[in-house]
């Protein structure tokens, strides 16, 4: 709809002219399911960049929602989104972005999307995987020989469907020639600075950032909020069984509902990790939890009690007990002296399995 203030103007002149200060320009696929707060943080760093203040108008910046079908698309907490145009020529815009969701019961991605991507990637379009997204590039074979960045947290997952490929699961985001892959949740806002600072500048990539309360612009290589894990069961089950401890840390499962969800008895749970771990389950989630403790105590200043707590002991005396006696120090003195004590800390003892294993 054209503007009052366009007085007799032509359309196509007013559209021209816009087009021609449009200096980011990005189409968004959402898939089922998709992750809104990767959605919303991108396009929230991209409105307050393209235009003063916070008016939100697109203008140096453009962002269209795209879908082959123009249907709302639901994100993974429920709410619809309608998309805001077709699917866009690769050549009109800098990025082809793909948002992500949850990967349970994902249904594939239709016939007319997947030849889109293809068909851009060949074309030299880039390509950016928000969240899970990276899962969609992967599984349509377009990061055949790049590096893919994934979350801590779907890294068992990744390693899972695609062990021919090698994922990044320590930093926020990673940029491989035409292929962009991001964590997700607010590393987004990062990743999306950095892309603005490239075409706008950085003062308006900050200005973004400011509005939205959020600190300094964070680097590629910067860590995300978690280690990754390390233990490597060779076994299928042992590895979901680790999965769903390594996503369970703050209200911890017990065994027999770890084993109950894989279709097993806590008995055959417990054989499988001393064959494949030589540890019990209980050992090894304990190994977790505590390994989880080294590094937030090691990378974050929260209380003992607020690590505890979020790790899921009664309180800070219980994590102490626990990690004196599997680290040799409570946590207050490893803290003090993370540096020195770690070189004398064996990580692999500390989850109750063999060197050979990691």
């Amino acid at each position: 709809m054209t503007s009052s203030a366009a007085g007799s103007r032509p359309r196509s002149a007013i559209r021209n002219a816009r087009a021609a200060r449009v200096r980011l320009r990005v189409g968004i696929l959402l898939t089922h399911n998709f992750t809104l707060t990767a959605f919303a943080t991108l396009v929230d760093v991209l409105r307050l960049s393209a235009d003063e203040g916070d008016k939100s108008r697109p203008i140096d910046c453009q962002w269209h929602i795209m879908s082959p079908h123009r249907r709302p698309i639901a994100s993974s907490c429920g709410v619809l989104l309608e998309p805001t145009s077709d699917l866009v020529d690769a050549s009109a815009l800098d990025y082809i972005v793909v948002v992500g969701g949850l990967l349970q019961d994902a249904p594939p991605i239709s016939k007319e999307i997947t030849r889109y991507l293809r068909h851009s990637a060949e074309a030299g379009a880039r390509l950016i995987g928000l969240c899970t997204g990276s899962f969609v590039l992967c599984r349509l074979g377009l990061m055949q020989d790049r590096k893919c960045c994934v979350s801590w947290f779907h890294y068992r997952d990744f390693v899972e469907e695609f062990p021919h490929l090698v994922p990044v699961a320590d930093q926020l985001y990673v940029i491989d020639q035409d292929r962009i892959t991001c964590s997700g949740g607010v590393g987004v806002a990062d990743l999306a600075a950095r892309l603005v600072g490239d075409h706008l500048g950085t003062a308006r990539a900050q200005k973004a950032l400011h509005i939205m309360q959020i600190g300094r612009l964070r680097s590629e290589t910067s860590a995300q909020p978690a280690p990754i894990p390390t233990l490597d069961p060779g076994d299928n089950r042992v590895a979901r069984a680790l999965l769903l401890m390594e996503q369970n840390l703050s209200d911890p499962m017990s065994i027999a509902t770890i084993a109950a969800r894989l279709g097993m008895s806590a008995r055959q749970l417990e054989r499988l990790f001393q064959t494949h771990l030589g540890a019990s389950p209980r050992e090894s989630y304990m190994g977790i939890r505590l390994r989880r403790a080294m590094w937030m105590l090691r990378k974050t200043d929260l209380s003992t009690a607020s690590v505890a707590a979020e790790l899921g002991f009664v309180d800070a005396a219980h994590l102490s007990r626990s990690f004196a006696a599997r680290v040799g120090v409570p946590p207050s003195v490893f803290r003090v002296s993370a540096a020195a004590v770690g070189q004398h800390v064996n990580e692999a003892a500390l989850c109750g399995i063999s060197d050979d294993i990691r």
